[in-house]
C-alpha cells in the first residue's frame, strides 16, 4: 500500500500522440485542418499518406511546437510503392511560424507564390525534401523570430525569380536567438529560376557536402543581416556571420561573374570569417570568371585543399577579386558607411589550392599552391568530376589545415567526412564517406575511387588517426566512421540538433577507410543597386 502510495504521489508523463492525415481512412484530410484543429506537443508525430496531393497555405503555429530534446515530427508515411506527399500552392506552401523544435520530412513541396517552405522559427529541421518550380523563394529563412535551421538530403530545383527571390535564403534573429547555426548538408541544389542558389545571412553556416550548380546569379552568397528588418536592440557588431565550407561541388554556368560571393550587400556586412576547404569550383563555360568575390565588409578568408577550374580554352579565372570602393553604391543609411571590401583589412590565408596556370588574382598568402593547365577530371561535360589516375589533385592535399592564429575559425570541420552527391538526390543516410588513398587527401571535393587500392587513415593535427587499421569485424558502423555532429559554436539554450539528428550515413567500403569526421550590362551594375527588397513575416518589405 506505501508503494501504491508514492506511485499517486509522482506526476504522470503525458503520451505522445500520432495523428494521421490522408485522403481516406484518416483522421485528417488535410494538413492545414489538422494544424488549425490541434495543439501538437512534444513527441507528437503527424504521418502523411503519399500518393496525394495537399493543399498549400499550411501553417505549423506556435502552438505546434516540440521540446529541445523531443521535437515534433512532420513526415511522410512511407509505404512500399507510394510516391512521397506533395503540398502545393498557396502563398506559403508550408510555414513554421514561431513553431520551434519540429522535424519535417519526405515531402515533396512546390508552387507557393512567396516561398515553397518559409521558417520563421528556432531548430526547424527539413529533411528527404524535394522542392521545386518555386515561383518565388524555394526556402526562406525570416529576419526575425528565426534561429537554427537545419537542410539535408534534400533536392531544390527551378526555384527564385529575378535579383531578389532565391532558391535557398536563410537568416536568423539574432536578437532573440544568439549563437544559432544554419546546416545544410548531404543536399543537390540545381537550375536556378532567378537569383542566388544559396544565400546566406545566419550568423553561423556550415555548409557541408552539398552539389550546388546552375544558378541565374551567383552559386553561392555569404552576407550580413539586413540592417533595417532586424530586432530592437540588433547593430552591427552584435554578432559576426561566419561560414564554414566545406566539401562541396559547385558548377558555375550562367554568364554571371561571381561563384561565391563574401562580406555584404548595400544592405548588410558580415564583417565574418570564412573558410573553404576541398571545394570544387568549375566554370563550365568561357568569359570572365571570379571564384571568389569580396564586397562591402568581410572580415577574413582562408581556402585549403579546393580546386577552381575554367573549362574553356584560354580561361584566365580570378580566383580572389575584391570589389573596390569605387564600384560599390550607398550603403544603407542603418549600415556603416564604408565602401571597402574588407572590415579590418585584407585577412587573407590558405594552403594547398590547385589552380590553371593562367589564373589571376592568386593570394601571395597563400602557400603549396599547385597550378596547372588540367585538373584532370574524369569528365566535365557529363559532371563526372572526381580526379582520373594521374591527376595533380591526387594526394596533394593538407592533411592538416590551420586556420590562422592572426583570424582563427572558431570550431571548424577540419576535412571533409562524406562525398557530396553525385548531381542527385540521396536517401537518407546514403551519404558516401570521402575514402582517401595513401594517407593523404586529394584536393577538392571528391577523391579517385580505386578499388584495387586500400585507403589509409590520415594524420590530423598531428595526433594520431582514430580510424582502426583495419575494417571491423562486427558488421555495426564503428564510432569514428559514424557521422559526429557538426563542430559549432555553442547553441542557444533550446538547440536541440542532437535529438533531431538523421541516421548515420552508410559505413565505407570495408576495404577503403573514410576521413573522419571528428579529425581534423543593368546586370552588370548588381552590386550598385539600391536596396534589395525582402520578405519579412511573408510580406515583401517596401
Amino acid at each position: 500500500m506505501l508503494g501504491l502510495g508514492l506511485l499517486a504521489m509522482l506526476p504522470l508523463q503525458a503520451t505522445a500522440a500520432t495523428y494521421t492525415v490522408g485522403p481516406s481512412g484518416r483522421q485528417y484530410t488535410q494538413l492545414s485542418t489538422l494544424f488549425n484543429s490541434v495543439d501538437l506537443a512534444p513527441g507528437d508525430i503527424v504521418e502523411v499518406d503519399g500518393n496525394a496531393t495537399y493543399n498549400g497555405n499550411i501553417v505549423v503555429g506556435d502552438d505546434d511546437g516540440g521540446s529541445p530534446s523531443n521535437p515534433v515530427t512532420i513526415r511522410w508515411r512511407r509505404v512500399a510503392g507510394a510516391t512521397r506527399p506533395r503540398l502545393s500552392g498557396g502563398t506559403h506552401t508550408i510555414k513554421f511560424e514561431q513553431s520551434n523544435n519540429v522535424v519535417f520530412e519526405g515531402f515533396e513541396v512546390t508552387g507557393g507564390s512567396s516561398t515553397c517552405i518559409f521558417s520563421e522559427a528556432h531548430n526547424v529541421t527539413v529533411r528527404d525534401a524535394y522542392v521545386h518550380d518555386c515561383p518565388s523563394h524555394g526556402i526562406l529563412g525570416a529576419d526575425q523570430n528565426s534561429g537554427s535551421f537545419t537542410l539535408e538530403y534534400s533536392e531544390i530545383a527551378r526555384a527564385g525569380a529575378g535579383t531578389t527571390r532565391h532558391s535557398i535564403y536563410m537568416q536568423s534573429d539574432e536578437v532573440t536567438f544568439p549563437d544559432t547555426v544554419f546546416r545544410m548538408r548531404y543536399n543537390y541544389i540545381h537550375d536556378g529560376n532567378g537569383g542566388v542558389l544559396v544565400r546566406t545571412r545566419h550568423q553561423r553556416s556550415e555548409i557541408y557536402y552539398n552539389w550546388i550548380e546552375n544558378s541565374v546569379y551567383g552559386e553561392m552568397e555569404l552576407i550580413g543581416p539586413d540592417c533595417d528588418t532586424q530586432k530592437a536592440g540588433w547593430t552591427t557588431n552584435l554578432r559576426r556571420e561566419d561560414a564554414d565550407v566545406v566539401g562541396n561541388v559547385l558548377v558555375h554556368t550562367n554568364s554571371w561573374q561571381n561563384a561565391i560571393r563574401i562580406g555584404g550587400d548595400l544592405d548588410g556586412r558580415s564583417q565574418g570569417r570564412v573558410r573553404l576547404v576541398n571545394n570544387t569550383v568549375v566554370f563550365a563555360r568561357s568569359g570572365a570568371a571570379n571564384a571568389v568575390m569580396v564586397q562591402l565588409g568581410a572580415g577574413s578568408l582562408e581556402m585549403h585543399n579546393n580546386v577552381v577550374y575554367q573549362t574553356a580554352a584560354g580561361s584566365a579565372p580570378a580566383i580572389v577579386r575584391e570589389n573596390p570602393a569605387s564600384e560599390v553604391g550607398q550603403p544603407d543609411a542603418c549600415e556603416p558607411q564604408s565602401r571597402e571590401p574588407w572590415s579590418d583589412g585584407r585577412k587573407v590565408a590558405g594552403s594547398n589550392n590547385w589552380v590553371q596556370t593562367s589564373a589571376t588574382l592568386v593570394p601571395a598568402e597563400w602557400t603549396g599552391t599547385l597550378r596547372g593547365s588540367d585538373p584532370q577530371f574524369a569528365d566535365v561535360a557529363q559532371r563526372r568530376l572526381r580526379p582520373r589516375q594521374g591527376s595533380p589533385l591526387l594526394a596533394a592535399g593538407n592533411n592538416n589545415p590551420a586556420t590562422p592564429a592572426a583570424f582563427p575559425f572558431p570550431s571548424p570541420q577540419p576535412l571533409p567526412a562524406y562525398d557530396p552527391p553525385l548531381a542527385t538526390k540521396l536517401a537518407i543516410g546514403d551519404a558516401h564517406p570521402r575514402l582517401v588513398l595513401h594517407g593523404r587527401i586529394g584536393i577538392g571535393a571528391l577523391e579517385r575511387l580505386d578499388i584495387d587500392e586500400v585507403a589509409q587513415p590520415i594524420r590530423a593535427d598531428g595526433a594520431q588517426p582514430k580510424i582502426p587499421g583495419k575494417a571491423p569485424s562486427s558488421s555495426a558502423t564503428p564510432a569514428s566512421q559514424q557521422v559526429v555532429g557538426p563542430r559549432a559554436a555553442p547553441a542557444a539554450a533550446g538547440d536541440a540538433d542532437a535529438a533531431i539528428s538523421a541516421p548515420a550515413p552508410r559505413a565505407a567500403n570495408p576495404r577503403m577507410l573514410p576521413v573522419a569526421a571528428s579529425d581534423p550590362a543593368v546586370l552588370a551594375r548588381y552590386f550598385r543597386a539600391g536596396p534589395f527588397k525582402r520578405f519579412r513575416r511573408g510580406v515583401v518589405k517596401p
